[in-house]
């Protein structure tokens, strides 16, 4: 009698941030796909329900703003009191400006500010308390190859993304021994609402084409870093459409 093979992350219990939209509703899919029951976060209880209902496996909700600095400690009871436990984190929400630094909309990069630095601090340190109390884990932040050199046409953005590298390399420092693993997940141009793409078949004709990437295919690359042996830690997987200039 041949033993059954249980996939890895079966019966595991993630939290996705930006979960309503994008690479965020994508990761949800692959993790549930892979038997992990996921707590969806975002700020639309109208997305963060499609999503649950058109995802196929285990899915819950939860309506929070990661600039809030209790949401972080919110999502963590939220995956205990709904799960029982939790094991994997990825903060994933996040917002992009572009445009020359003379006619940023100052309002907007202070906003992007919040979210996609402040809002990743408030989500990390709530998911290493936990994770380091239990002693094993995951945390995936998602980054970008704006992280890993400055984009002309996106300074702000750019600036935020070396912000949570930083965050990253240092906190992955800090956990040596604990059993917790800390990792970027950096991928280039993504076709989806974040770059106002959302024709099914433009979001093919470019991916095909090698100048964009699919928020699948990053899904994807997360599932890779959170199946790696324990021994192994993913620093930053970057990940580029293949005709992509950088």
């Amino acid at each position: 009698m041949s033993e059954q093979i249980v996939p890895p992350l079966a019966g595991k219990v993630a939290v996705v941030t930006g979960a309503s939209s994008g690479i965020g509703r994508a990761m949800t899919a692959a993790l549930t796909s892979a038997g992990v029951s996921v707590v969806a976060v975002g700020r639309s209880a109208t997305k963060l329900a499609a999503v649950a209902d058109g995802t196929p496996g285990t899915v819950g909700f939860l309506v929070a703003d990661v600039r809030d600095p209790a949401s972080g400690q919110t999502m963590v009871d939220a995956a205990l009191q709904a799960f029982g436990r939790l094991d994997i984190v990825v903060a994933n929400a996040g917002l992009y400006l572009s445009g020359d630094i003379w006619e940023t909309d100052l309002a907007a990069a202070q906003d992007l500010i919040a979210t996609n630095v402040t809002g990743v601090v408030n989500t990390v340190a709530a998911a290493v308390k936990h994770l380091r109390a239990v002693g094993a884990g995951d945390i995936v932040v998602t980054s970008s190859i704006s992280g890993h050199q400055a984009i002309e046409w996106e300074p702000i953005y750019s600036a935020s993304k070396h912000a949570v590298q930083s965050l990253v390399h240092g906190v992955r420092r800090q956990l040596k021994g604990s059993g917790v693993r800390v990792g970027s997940l950096a991928p280039g141009m993504v076709l989806n609402e974040l770059w106002g793409i959302t024709d099914p078949a433009e979001i093919e004709a470019k991916a095909n084409a090698g100048t964009g990437l699919r928020s699948e295919d990053v899904a994807q690359a997360l599932l890779f870093m959170l199946t790696r042996p324990r021994n192994v830690a993913i620093r930053d997987l970057v990940m580029l459409p293949q005709e992509q200039d950088l």
